[in-house]
């Protein structure tokens, strides 16, 4: 099954896309969105369905079809560049501040680049005129990170020299990466392992060297269909463990971050558990998801996060009114 932030990420892009392509057939559609044709019949289905409020047949996306052809009629402002409310642009912006200082998540520069453009937006200019919190230099990437990074992006094959810390050894292996996880404040390359036959997780701060190989990245089908394997860290006693009240509209969380026991709740929401190393980490993390999720448990990272908000809800008061 696809994850749901992939499939969202490409119905995102579609509208887009066809209007940049007129009369695109559906088969060169399909081939350069990399779907099948059945796919692509069912994302151009389930765009119909989306629009604006009222939801009405004259507030819905809409499509012309003639002979295989596809033509974007109606967009519902889905082209249109997105109007974010102050608190949304404020999480946006710790949550972009945290990845920036993790390797391997996101390209530092773009990072910066995109807090820069988002504080100037939200209007957090301090009184010389210079955006808030962005003077402060990109972090900087090792090559071995940034390799990493592409070589997932790319879905291309990598050779990586790493350092197992339970084994003080520096070893050579080849991996098809799969994707990047965060777990507990640090960052791991989820990849197939060919010498072991198997997934592995390798943090990016142990990667000391890195060369992309020639080949794309292909682990076994199965393994990508599955979830991450997060277990490693579940058991361990000597970790913090959180415990979450997740919204519907954050569920895509639980592709990316370690949280098990997952209890459904009746309001819709899911109640989980997550494993962390870093209460500072954590804070950040929740944070980012603004109203989307709670900290049930424990009450000293509960009252961290409160504490945080109102600090960072009374220094955007400060700049409103200065």
């Amino acid at each position: 099954m696809t994850p749901i932030s992939t499939r969202l990420v490409r119905l995102l892009n579609m509208v887009p896309y066809f209007q940049a392509n007129p009369r695109i057939t559906r088969a060169e559609a399909a081939a350069e969105l990399r779907v099948s044709p059945k796919q692509l019949e069912a994302d151009l289905n389930q765009l119909w369905l989306c629009g604006l409020p009222g939801y009405s047949p004259g507030d819905l996306i809409d499509f012309q079809f003639s002979g295989n052809t596809v033509e974007v009629t109606f967009s519902a402002g889905i082209d249109r560049p997105l109007k974010l409310t102050s608190p949304e642009a404020t999480g946006l912006l710790v949550a972009l501040r945290a990845l920036a200082d993790i390797p391997g998540v996101v390209d530092p520069q773009a990072a910066r680049s995109a807090i820069a453009k988002l504080a100037a937006a939200a209007g957090a200019v301090g009184h010389d005129g210079a955006v808030a919190a962005v003077d402060e230099p990109a972090p900087m990437e090792s090559r071995a990170a940034a390799t990493v990074r592409a070589a997932v992006q790319d879905k291309r094959a990598v050779s990586i020299d790493y350092y197992a810390a339970s084994h003080d050894t520096l070893t050579t292996r080849v991996v098809d990466p799969i994707r990047v996880l965060l777990i507990g404040g640090h960052s791991y390359l989820e990849a197939w392992s060919r010498e072991a036959e198997g997934v592995r997780l390798f943090r990016f701060d142990r990667i000391v060297d890195a060369a992309e190989l020639g080949e794309p990245s292909a682990p076994p089908e199965p393994v990508l269909r599955a979830p991450p394997d997060t277990s490693l860290f579940d058991g361990d006693p000597a970790l913090p463990s959180a415990t979450l009240r997740v919204a519907p509209s954050a569920a895509w969380m639980f592709e990316y971050y370690p949280l098990r026991e997952v209890r459904e709740l009746p309001d819709g929401w899911c109640e989980a558990a997550m494993t962390y190393a870093s209460d500072d980490w954590m804070t950040r993390l929740v944070l980012g998801f603004g109203a989307a999720v709670e900290v049930l448990a424990p009450e000293s990272l509960a009252q961290r996060v409160r504490q945080a908000a109102q600090a960072a809800l009374a220094a955007y008061q400060a700049l409103e009114q200065a």
